[in-house]
């Protein structure tokens, strides 16, 4: 017996747009039994295979265009345009779940692109989120995951710059200094979730708290990478699981104490899960 000490991160799990579309989808396929929902409803595959058992279709815009007369869930990440045509003319029904921050963020760049602004976006190449971005400027705007991929001796004397939501506010600090250090105007826009980003000073606190971190995270969560090298760069005994079935015994200690946290796609009932099987260790 280990007897181990394990507690959860209370700040660790889903963020409230997770909350929002996760809760449109139960309640739909409470009274339907089934729903589509375009792309991965959330980037944890043991949560997507819940809902799946539920009723819930994952597709993607190929399967779209097949679609007709049904109801189709749009995620948290947000979606172009033209998504929302292409639904009208197969007479689908939208179930917008899209993040009040994102839609907030798209109809900025709209604007932005509205009047003929120069638009680069901090974010990652091809993220569902990115994309719906992109749509509002008909694909025109620039995309950049690092400062490396811009030909600054080049680049429009004076830019508007947006980030993704979940991306870095160190990060983008950063690009902002390069960029007025190297004579661009910059008009920026400070576009990531604070609820994304205050995660990365409570883990940076809660990391060192224990012996062992166990972070629990789709392997597909962007989010999830990151603040897994927050807790790694704090406490080295971090370690990456995304089921049950990745957490070896051989990292634990008699007596130690397990601290269990993950990312804002992450649902607490598997990092509980996580929590009683350590205890039964």
């Amino acid at each position: 017996m280990f007897n181990l000490r394990v507690d959860i991160d209370n700040n660790s799990g889903f963020c409230f747009g997770v909350v929002y579309a996760i809760e449109m989808a139960e309640d739909i396929l409470e009274t339907d039994g089934q729903l589509y929902c375009l792309g991965d409803i959330v980037h944890n595959d043991e949560e997507v295979r819940r809902l799946e058992a539920k009723g819930l279709h994952i597709i993607d815009h190929n399967d779209l265009v097949n679609i007709r007369n049904s109801k189709v869930l749009i995620r948290a990440h947000g979606e172009p345009a033209s998504t929302y045509q292409l639904a009208l003319q197969n007479d689908i029904e939208l179930i917008d779940a899209s993040c009040p921050v994102v839609l907030k963020l798209q109809n900025r760049i709209k604007n932005s692109f509205d009047k003929e602004e120069h638009i680069y976006i901090y974010g990652k190449h091809g993220h569902a989120e990115v994309i719906g971005l992109l749509g509002q400027t008909n694909n025109k705007a620039t995309v950049f995951q690092e400062l490396e991929e811009l030909d600054l001796a080049n680049l429009p004397r004076e830019i508007t710059l947006y980030s993704q939501t979940t991306k870095s506010t160190e990060k983008f600090s950063e690009i902002n200094e390069v960029l007025s250090q190297n004579g661009i105007t910059v008009k920026s826009h400070d576009t990531i979730c604070r609820q994304v980003s205050n995660r990365n000073k409570e883990l940076n606190y809660f990391a060192k708290l224990f012996d062992v971190i166990i972070f629990v995270s789709g392997t597909k969560s962007s989010n999830g990478k990151v603040l897994y090298k927050v807790c790694k760069n704090q406490n080295e005994r971090t370690y990456f699981v995304s089921s049950l079935d990745d957490v070896r015994s051989e990292w634990f200690g008699k007596n130690e104490s397990v601290g269990i946290c993950g990312a804002t796609s992450t649902p607490m009932w598997l990092m509980e899960d996580v929590k009683s099987h350590l205890e039964k260790l």
